[in-house]
């Protein structure tokens, strides 16, 4: 590989995490229109850790010590399964690019629960800052922003979702931690594989008991919803998953974690664009205000990485 392939590979990988990783809320809202969230989430991880996990077979990839299946599942079920389970499931009821507004602050949660990273944290007045700046943009959009974001909270379903958002968030947030805390044995494709596939059979479980696969009625399955389903196996899980894990090989963590702050514009634009969400001056202020304080906090991050050339991976999007 030439000096120019080389310098544009990794660019191309992640302008590619950003509109596919930014594009999957759409996605999301579009396979949830005539498909039960928990459902259809169960069928994307569960195809596309079968066909990830195949792909590492086929390469002649050994199964990783049961200590990485263990490890795997844990953070599967607490980033795909509870995490993007209910971001599903909230998508029923918000506007896809609302959703993204709201999930912007997961590093704003992931610097809350670093506890080993807490006297550094806190001893940083950006940090404070971002923290109390981003969190201050969430409840400007639930609250101030009022009929401007299309949310209210006297609905009761809109404030569930909130409340489903948040916990997935933190949730997101620990699973993330986890994974990083607690490094085991084997590839990192075999792991995200049987990160899907573990998310898969809890989700599996989850939508039986609530019904869902006895109630479902496949012939009224919109095309629209299977082509969002399909975009989410192919382009969220696989595509975008693969083309992460390039650009954090070829880039330092700090410059590859900026995804996260392209995602959700990408989210509210396509939403829009495509699905006639509305688009508003409160949505904006709203997602300006999470996204400085979510700079701010990993503003610390960025300036250790330019002196050390390392940080925490940031946890992976949709």
């Amino acid at each position: 590989m030439n000096a120019k392939e080389r310098s544009w590979g990794p660019l191309a990988a992640y302008l590619a995490v950003c509109i596919l990783w930014g594009s999957t809320y759409l996605a999301i809202s579009m396979a949830v229109k005539t498909m039960p969230p928990l459902l259809m989430i169960c069928l994307r991880f569960s195809a596309a850790g079968a066909l990830l996990l195949g792909w590492c077979l086929i390469k002649g990839e050994p199964l990783p010590p049961l200590k990485t299946f263990v490890q795997s599942a844990i953070t599967g079920v607490a980033l795909l399964c509870v995490g993007n389970g209910g971001l599903s499931w909230s998508e029923v009821y918000l506007p896809s690019g609302l959703a993204a507004i709201i999930l912007a602050a997961v590093p704003l949660w992931m610097a809350l629960l670093d506890r080993a990273h807490w006297k550094e944290s806190f001893s940083n007045p950006r940090v404070i800052g971002g923290l109390l700046l981003g969190f201050s943009g969430v409840v400007y959009l639930v609250t101030a922003g009022g009929q401007s974001v299309h949310f209210s909270l006297h609905n009761t379903q809109q404030l569930t979702c909130l409340g489903v958002l948040t916990i997935g968030s933190i949730s997101w947030a620990w699973g993330s931690i986890y994974s990083k805390r607690t490094p085991v044995p084997g590839s990192t494709f075999i792991k995200g594989s049987l990160q899907m596939l573990s998310a898969g059979v809890a989700l599996f479980i989850a939508s039986l008991l609530l019904g869902d696969w006895s109630h479902i009625s496949w012939q009224q399955v919109s095309a629209r919803s299977w082509g969002g389903l399909s975009y989410l196996v192919i382009f969220g899980s696989l595509i975008g998953y693969v083309s992460y894990i390039y650009v954090l090989s070829a880039w330092p963590a700090a410059r590859a974690s900026t995804y996260a702050y392209v995602n959700p514009v990408v989210a509210v634009f396509l939403g829009w664009a495509i699905a006639s969400e509305p688009l508003s001056l409160g949505q904006f202020i709203g997602l300006a205000v999470i996204l400085a304080g979510v700079m701010l906090v990993n503003s610390q991050q960025f300036h250790l990485s330019r002196h050390t050339g390392s940080v925490p991976v940031p946890a992976k999007n949709n």
